[in-house]
């Protein structure tokens, strides 16, 4: 493999990962699995695309894809000669890496994230709590758990992950299709998505929890009422989830033909 090909599938991984799933695949312990749902019965006709990817360039010919079925080996293999086999190990969990990507990006605006489409480790320790008489709050000592997974992903370009994100793009498209999507756009469901997840709300005081059983809910009830996605950026913190959301803005306006609704 010639060093283009390698980057090139590497920065795929990257895209895939860092922008698509690398800060949403944690599931805390304070929180059930739950059972993947199937998707909605496809559409009778296909409706308009409306974030379309755009043609690749004609300046070269580009390398072949792999087949779906074969391209986890070489984006492991591709990511652990780039940025080292430590972090791969650590955070890459093997197998159907696109295809958990993508179930990933359909189900962050459900009520529940599925740990067995997960394609990212689980962040590290335990979901930390602090009680004071019968008061329950997250810990900020919690939203140091996603300090790592959200630097990775401030430290990757925009600008790169679009381009390869583009380059692999009918990879991802077959995976939604496969999903049960047939009709379906994937670019268009990941802008709905992103947009979905940027209306999360910036709170900035202690959220308070409760424990009706063995797991933590939020004790406002507007909280408990939103996604996984929005869960998961509220457990996160003020400043990372302000980092995630800037990178997200940036992968957005490289992604979408038009500005989000305001």
């Amino acid at each position: 493999m010639n060093r283009t090909t390698t980057w090139l599938v590497a920065a795929a991984a990257i895209a895939a990962i860092a922008v698509l799933i690398y800060f949403f695949m944690l599931r805390p312990s304070g929180e059930p699995e739950a059972e993947l749902a199937p998707p909605p019965p496809p559409a009778e006709t296909a409706p308009a695309i409306e974030n379309p990817i755009p043609p690749a360039p004609v300046t070269e010919t580009p390398e072949p894809l792999p087949a779906l079925d074969q391209s986890d080996e070489l984006v492991a293999q591709s990511l652990g000669e780039v940025v080292g086999e430590a972090p791969v190990e650590s955070f890459l969990v093997p197998g159907d890496v696109i295809r958990k990507a993508v179930a990933t990006v359909d189900n962050l605006d459900a009520k529940k994230l599925f740990p067995r489409i997960r394609a990212v480790q689980p962040a590290e320790g335990e979901f930390i709590v602090e009680r004071e008489d019968d008061t329950i709050r997250l810990s900020e000592e919690n939203y140091r758990r996603y300090d790592k997974l959200v630097a990775a992903l401030g430290a990757t370009s925009a600008d790169q992950l679009a381009s390869v994100y583009y380059r692999y793009y009918p990879l991802f498209q077959q995976a939604y299709v496969e999903l049960g999507y047939p009709s379906g756009y994937f670019n268009d469901r990941l802008v709905e998505v992103i947009d979905h997840l940027l209306a999360t709300p910036d709170i900035t005081e202690p959220i308070e929890l409760q424990q009706p059983s063995v797991y933590y809910t939020f004790a406002d009830p507007d909280m408990e009422a939103r996604s996984s996605g929005q869960k998961l950026l509220l457990r996160m913190g003020p400043e990372n989830r302000a980092a995630v959301k800037q990178k997200l803005r940036e992968f957005r306006a490289l992604i979408a033909a038009r500005s989000p609704e305001s």
